[in-house]
């Protein structure tokens, strides 16, 4: 399809936490962007924050070839650099948006671009709503990316589906090792999501004919209560002597506070005033050991879950690469304040389109997973998110191999 024309340079930046398709977004920016006329593609380091600084790069002197662009799209994190700068109202304080914008102008910008999540969205929003306060013609898009999967108007975000695949995997893998000793045991696997349970619920896709699946999977869109959770687990063991649960390091208990609270232990505050979550697992394996007396581990995936690009999903990587070009088709044809969004077409075949959609109508909103797709007791996920999640798995993206390990992007940090 025809991209259309941009007349001046691009600039594109990466912000939140990285993942593993979230540079396929980047190359999908940089490549479309040339393809428009672009006459530079510029990168952002660290985000908005490195971009008041002055830190940008011209990405024609780092991506030289198209084996580069490649290399770059099986390459986890964030190539360019992240940050989590939360921008203030421009009513309130016009300073940053000023020096913003005036940056962007002696760099000679027509389209700017950020791939990020939620509080990305919302910056995407403020720029665009001040540059229409004076009149600028700067076009503003973003890119979805976030294995939350927690954005609205999207079907899905690039990122969770590489997530998910690592998921399962994973948690296929644990169940296997749980089953090796002829004693009760107790595993926790304590899986990343605040508020929606996306990636937890990811632990279900891997109940197949050689894979009974988690026992469990506690999700943060339902209260959580500590004796029902004790006694679910006693009964679990009168059946079976090794289980295993998946739970989301947001759970928490009907007053609101956070399991991972329930412990002693400080937590780290960051711009955007989140908690760090982390120790739900932790505290439920002390918790079981002591009322239950049996032996337990607690397996905390942290950020492994969020860039193992040596297990990224075919669908995904196409997807946020896809999503990046979207983005700049959308600039090429005037669009200003909106985000691309994957529109899903069909289940069986499983099929995608791409648009864009207004940004005020996905910023600062959060999609969570339907209570109708959990079951009851907890005990996993309906047909419904299995059929919604199984597409966004498939397919392997065969990294390039050096010396035995994936080769990556060089950082340029």
């Amino acid at each position: 399809m025809h991209i259309g024309k941009i007349t001046g340079n691009i600039v594109v930046g990466q912000s939140g936490g990285p993942t593993a398709a979230i540079n396929s977004s980047l190359a999908g920016v940089y490549k479309a962007g040339k393809e428009a006329g672009a006459d530079k593609v510029y990168g952002m380091l660290n985000g908005i924050q490195g971009l008041l600084k002055g830190k940008l790069i011209d990405l024609s002197e780092k991506i030289t070839c198209d084996l580069e662009l490649e290399l770059l799209k099986r390459t986890p994190a964030a190539y360019l650099g992240s940050c989590r700068y939360k921008l203030p109202d421009y009513e309130k304080d016009a300073a940053p948006y000023e020096q913003l914008f005036q940056i962007l102008k002696e760099h000679g910008i027509a389209a700017f671009f950020y791939i990020g999540g939620n509080d990305s969205m919302d910056s995407i929003r403020k720029l665009s709503e001040y540059g229409e306060s004076v009149n600028s013609s700067i076009k503003f898009i973003g890119i979805p990316k976030t294995v939350d999967n927690d954005l609205e108007i999207t079907d899905h975000t690039p990122g969770y589906g590489s997530a998910a695949k690592f998921i399962a995997a994973a948690t296929k893998e644990i169940i296997r090792d749980s089953l090796v000793y002829d004693q009760n045991n107790l595993t926790i696997i304590e899986i990343m999501g605040r508020h929606a349970g996306w990636l937890t619920a990811a632990a279900a896709l891997c109940k197949d004919k050689d894979c009974q699946g988690p026992d469990r999977i506690y999700l943060p869109e339902k209260d959580f209560d500590r004796d029902v959770f004790l006694k679910d687990i006693k009964a679990l063991q009168q059946e079976k002597k090794s289980v295993v649960i998946a739970v989301s390091e947001g759970i928490h208990l009907a007053d609101g506070r956070f399991v991972c609270e329930l412990s002693d232990k400080d937590s780290y505050i960051d711009e955007f005033g989140h908690t760090m979550l982390t120790g739900a697992g932790a505290y439920l394996a002390a918790l079981v050991k002591k009322e239950l007396n049996c032996k337990t581990r607690a397996i905390e995936l942290n950020t492994l879950q969020r860039c193992a690009s040596h297990l990224a999903s075919l669908s995904d990587i196409t997807e946020a690469f896809e999503a990046g070009r979207a983005g700049v088709m959308a600039a090429a044809r005037g669009i200003t304040g909106e985000m691309a969004v994957i529109k899903r077409v069909s289940d069986s075949p499983y099929q995608c389109a791409y648009e864009t959609h207004n940004i005020k109508q996905i910023a600062n909103m959060e999609k969570k997973v339907p209570l109708s797709w959990i079951k009851e007791g907890d005990d996993g996920l309906t047909k419904e998110f299995i059929r919604y999640a199984r597409p966004l798995i498939m397919g392997e993206v065969m990294p390039v191999m050096v010396n035995g390990l994936p080769a990556h992007m060089d950082n340029i940090q």
